[in-house]
């Protein structure tokens, strides 16, 4: 029962990260399928006759969440044969520039901006416009093999990634624009996230975990108290709740107005004066904005109450044994394994649960392997949010094009682990060190989360 009461026993199959929480009441799964039905329409561009559907960019990265987050789970990165690359429309390029100057520095020491944007091309690639409008460009990647020698006598290859931006729509781009891309993570269980206590959040940064662990909380300023809080969301656990995140990709991957972020041009720039000119979806007798307050709330419901899976396997010795390995490697200094939501929890479907998203919503240095040169907030290139684990091992159940870490580099959860580094490398090369036959356990104790 991972995610507590609201955990679904469920045929497993591609839908087994859809169905609503457990616990939800009546009116709880009526706004939920509304979500659903929300978060999977494609929006179209304006001016249309679906006058509740358009406002569509001007440009954009897909036309509908489900677009990105493929049937709730992992998105896709373009192929790893550069013969079979296709659009990344999961797979976001944020942009930016390095904090040099004291003033861009300060800014973003007091929350203004996560990171300073390409000054043509934003804060986001955006590879697809409306019609008459040129898109920004195409991502392409290049990979390296990179062996690595197991103990066993075994080998893994690692793909190391390298990214290029071709067909620039509105010219080159600054010389000192970083890339940074990132695939659209699996939505379950957000809302029990967010119903776990910050003390219990903060009480694992003091911690001491051995090996070098020291995780740290990304604090950031809310867009509408102007308040400092805690980062949970995202890959550098820069959106501190799940309405800001949907808020934040309806803005930015679909540029779509939001009450939260009301620029109907999304994420275009100042340079970029056409995409201004383009007409917008907001309709007077709907709201002033895209998404209007109300529709922002059904997929927030939806996102918050996507229900964990019913755990596979729990008494088979293999995957007991993974699970020693686990402990004994010390992943759980940042996958921690449980907690216990706040009783104050805004829903009451949230509220004492005891959960296991084998995550500690903080961020660590994982090495220069996996650094991206691209700073968000308090958040440097090298760090990132521990990915909650629970409900990983059905992933290519649910898309079998799937691949993991933050640019969908791991082609399987081996690969992963070998890419950890830094803070991490300590438990990794604990189990480089494993047998094979150990190795194996603790892969299928992965896969019965």
């Amino acid at each position: 029962m991972q995610g507590g009461a609201g955990t679904v026993n469920k045929i497993v199959n591609a839908d087994i990260y859809s169905h609503p929480a457990a616990n939800l009441d009546f009116e709880g799964r009526q706004e939920f399928m509304v979500g659903n039905g929300l978060f999977r329409k494609d929006w179209v561009s304006s001016p249309s006759s679906t006058q509740a559907s358009d406002g569509l960019g001007p440009l954009f990265n897909a036309r509908s969440c489900q677009g990105c987050h493929v049937k709730d789970g992992r998105g896709t990165v373009p192929g790893f044969d550069p013969l079979e690359q296709n659009d990344a429309v999961a797979l976001l390029v944020r942009l930016s520039l390095p904090a040099s100057a004291e003033e861009a520095r300060q800014r973003i020491d007091q929350g203004e901006v996560a990171s300073l944007p390409d000054p043509v091309y934003g804060h986001q690639l955006q590879p697809f416009a409306v019609a008459g409008l040129p898109a920004e460009g195409q991502i392409k990647i290049d990979y390296e093999e990179i062996p690595v020698r197991l103990s066993g006598g075994e080998t893994s290859t690692l793909m190391n990634p390298s990214y290029r931006i071709e067909n620039l729509g509105y010219g080159p781009l600054h010389p000192q624009t970083r890339l940074s891309p990132r695939l659209a993570p699996p939505m379950l269980g957000l809302g029990l996230l967010e119903a776990i206590h910050q003390d219990d959040i903060l009480a694992n940064a003091a911690r001491d975990h051995g090996d070098g662990v020291s995780g740290r909380a990304n604090w950031i300023r809310d867009p509408q108290t102007g308040q400092q809080v805690l980062g949970r969301f995202n890959w550098k656990a820069g959106q501190p709740t799940v309405a800001h995140q949907s808020a934040n990709a309806f803005s930015g991957d679909m540029g779509l107005s939001t009450p939260m972020f009301p620029r109907h041009s999304g994420d275009c720039t100042p340079s970029q004066k056409l995409c201004h000119d383009m007409p917008h979806g907001a309709q007077a007798h709907l709201g002033e904005h895209e998404v209007p307050a109300r529709l922002m709330d059904f997929v927030t419901t939806y996102s918050e109450n996507l229900a964990l899976p019913q755990r596979r396997e729990v008494s088979d010795a293999r995957v007991l044994a993974g699970k020693k390995l686990f402990y004994e490697s010390n992943c759980i200094a940042c996958h921690v394994p449980k907690y216990v939501t706040r009783r104050d929890a805004e829903r009451p479907e949230h509220r004492f649960q005891l959960i296991w998203p084998y995550t500690d919503l903080l961020l660590h240095d994982m090495g220069s392997g996996l650094a991206s040169d691209h700073a968000e907030g308090d958040a440097s290139g090298r760090e990132w949010r521990t990915p909650p684990l629970w409900g990983i091992g059905l992933t290519k159940t649910v898309n079998p094009n799937a691949t993991w870490l933050h640019d969908g580099r791991a082609r399987s959860l081996l690969e992963a682990i070998l890419w950890h580094g830094g803070e991490a490398q300590a438990a990794r090369d604990r189990v480089v060190a494993m047998t094979p036959a150990e190795r194996a356990d603790l892969i299928r104790f992965l896969e019965s989360l």
